[in-house]
């Protein structure tokens, strides 16, 4: 029997597919592949919040009073254009070869990254420019995210641990953040330029590396996953599921009528409006939205809060500002494995996130009170406030959009993880670019004002999945008395 024609474009395995032997060497590289990819993309993203302090104080037109206004622009820019960009990304991952679409951005997000840079080396004042530059930066970036939850889900989509796997991976978003962080200020002394051209060069070489080796689907390296379901109606109506090799001989037909059964099973690329209607997606999207929100203040304000607010009765320099502000980072690595593996065990995403989001409320207040009180404070506190930050942003948009996106109302259909995907992270992206453009405005009346919208958007998000997450322990509660 061959290969079934892969979702995205990739050709078909001659001959059949090979055993599901092969499997684990391919997903390994997979995994690496698309981690690095996507924490290169997340690299590229630090450096506006690690050279905030240096431009507010000494580069036009991002200093006087309207200084942080601007920067908080600048930020907007990229983040708008990145979510409305995003529906269109989805879309199109979904229609498009994964791997050249992927290559194609990581190495578009380098020029865009890099241009940033030369400003400095160019002495440009413009504030169009560096608008101009944010935009089509945020455009560019929009197709990373669809790209690699599909290609992570043609691999890992059926897989039992799907939460801890996608825990895990989805540090690439923290990787990439501490990566970027450390890059950038480690060459800020030699000019804010620098602190651009150096991420700028490790998307690239990762796109090129793309571009040449990535397997976006089993069935372009002739593999056929096991425990993939391909449903089919038995008799009386009944739904047979059938595994891997075992298809041919529990059905007891040739190949040419198993082919003819498969053929009919091709998913289509489902609808935009479709998509928003599946069960789940429409309060995971908004309940991101807010999530987001609070997540990317952070990732862009925080090194600049950080030097602005004395810890024990010192300030910091730009650069070991932005060196500390990596251990929230590192509390949102774990922060999403631990996301992961609880909902795994619990078997319930949405109570999950609720707890993250609930326990990051205290965790914020706490931070901003005592943080200041001397360095083992403020380092121990941000790191629990960023695990429990980025533990659902992390869920949600990994393991939750896989789950959404290969649910029973669609069948299985692989077509529909991108698109779903894109809406969620899309939705998300415009609190993310609420967020830091808020925060440049409100920073000016003090940063408990910052702090309490924070909790405001946490709160929001909690509303969000409520049902969701009573639902699911009605559901458990129902099923352990039947059992």
């Amino acid at each position: 029997m061959e290969a079934a024609a892969p979702p995205h474009g990739g050709p078909r395995a001659a001959g059949g597919a090979a055993p599901a032997r092969g499997l684990g060497r391919h997903e390994y590289a997979v995994l690496a592949l698309t981690f690095a990819s996507y924490a290169s993309f997340h690299a590229s993203r630090k450096p506006p919040s690690i050279v905030k302090g240096v431009l507010s104080a000494d580069w036009p037109p991002f200093t006087g009073a309207r200084g942080t206004h601007r920067l908080g622009e600048l930020d907007v820019a990229f983040l708008s254009a990145y979510a409305l960009a995003m529906f269109a990304a989805g879309h199109l991952a979904d229609r498009a070869d994964l791997r050249r679409l992927l290559g194609a951005a990581m190495l578009a997000s380098a020029a865009a990254c890099a241009a940033l840079g030369a400003a400095y080396f160019l002495d440009v004042h413009a504030l169009a420019f560096f608008a101009a530059a944010q935009v089509a930066s945020g455009v560019v970036q929009s197709a990373g995210w669809p790209c690699v939850v599909a290609v992570v889900g043609n691999w890992f989509g059926h897989a039992s641990k799907r939460g801890t796997i996608m825990g895990v991976w989805n540090s690439h978003t923290s990787v990439g953040n501490i990566v970027g962080s450390v890059l950038a200020a480690a060459v800020l002394e030699f000019g804010w330029g620098w602190s651009f051209l150096m991420p700028a060069f490790v998307i690239a070489a990762l796109g090129v590396l793309v571009l040449v080796f990535l397997v976006a689907h089993p069935s372009e390296a002739g593999l056929e996953v096991q425990g993939m379901e391909v449903e089919m109606n038995g008799d009386g109506g009944e739904e047979v599921e059938l595994l891997g090799e075992d298809k041919k001989e529990a059905q007891g037909n040739d190949d040419d009528e198993l082919e003819l059964e498969m053929g009919s099973q091709l998913p289509r690329a489902i609808g935009f409006l479709e998509a928003w209607r599946l069960p789940g997606v429409a309060p995971f999207a908004f309940c991101l939205f807010f999530s987001k929100l609070v997540a990317y203040t952070f990732l862009y304000w925080l090194p600049f809060y950080i030097r602005n607010n004395a810890v024990a009765g010192q300030f910091l320099s730009h650069k070991a500002s932005g060196i500390l502000s990596i251990v929230f980072d590192m509390g949102g690595v774990l922060g999403g494995i631990s996301a992961g593996l609880l909902s795994d065990t619990i078997g319930a995403r949405a109570v999950t996130s609720v707890l993250f989001l609930l326990l990051s409320i205290p965790a914020l207040i706490v931070y901003r009170t005592y943080g200041s009180i001397s360095m083992h404070h403020n380092i121990g506190l941000m790191f629990l406030s960023g695990y429990f930050v980025n533990g659902p942003y992390s869920l949600i948009t990994t393991a939750v959009a896989t789950d959404l996106g290969t649910q029973d109302a669609i069948k299985g259909n692989s077509r529909a993880l991108a698109t779903v995907s894109a809406i969620i992270d899309g939705t998300g992206s415009v609190g993310a670019a609420l967020g830091p453009l808020l925060t440049g405005y409100i920073s000016t009346r003090g940063w408990n004002s910052v702090f309490f919208m924070l909790i405001v958007s946490i709160s929001l998000a909690i509303m969000f999945l409520i049902r969701l997450a009573k639902d699911e322990i009605v559901t458990k509660l129902s099923t352990r008395s039947q059992e």
